[in-house]
């Protein structure tokens, strides 16, 4: 039996979205998913570009642990956004927005890996940890970081 002297619990009902606003929220989850995938790629292409001379797409999809569909389908999407440039059977190349895109993503990682290693994390887990951070890292907060490592 309980005391009289205690409150009884305010039992509240969770907020509850309403259905534009979880449209609108899953929108930008998708948008933002996708913006993330075209760094990925654009940076595997320059980096491939780099130290293979070409992209390939069997490239690509090993070096992104994805299919070889996967890459073609993704490959499309750059494409229409003005990233890439590629041909059936050819090399992948990144257009000049393409190259700005993959420049920015690079700096971004390393500058995110730089600041967790400043931090005493180990290399591996730095690079591990950037991949996410890299693409959701605010300029505000990157421009932190590039304070703290004095860039």
């Amino acid at each position: 039996m309980p005391r009289a002297s205690q409150k009884s619990a305010v039992v509240r009902k969770p907020d509850v979205r309403t259905s534009s606003q979880q449209a609108e929220n899953l929108r930008r989850w998708r948008r933002d998913r996708a913006s993330e995938i075209a760094q990925d790629y654009v940076e595997a292409i320059a980096d491939l570009s780099a130290s293979l001379g070409e992209a390939r797409v069997t490239d690509l999809a090993r070096r992104l642990g994805v299919t070889h569909v996967t890459v073609n389908r993704t490959l499309s999407r750059l494409f229409q956004a003005g990233y890439v440039n590629t041909r059936p059977y050819r090399a992948i190349f990144l257009t000049e927005s393409g190259r700005k895109l993959a420049d920015e993503s690079k700096k971004r990682h390393q500058t995110v890996v730089a600041f967790l290693h400043s931090l005493g994390i180990p290399e591996r887990i730095a690079e591990l940890d950037a991949e996410g951070i890299e693409h959701h890292v605010s300029p505000e907060t990157l421009a932190a970081f590039e304070r703290k490592l004095g860039k």
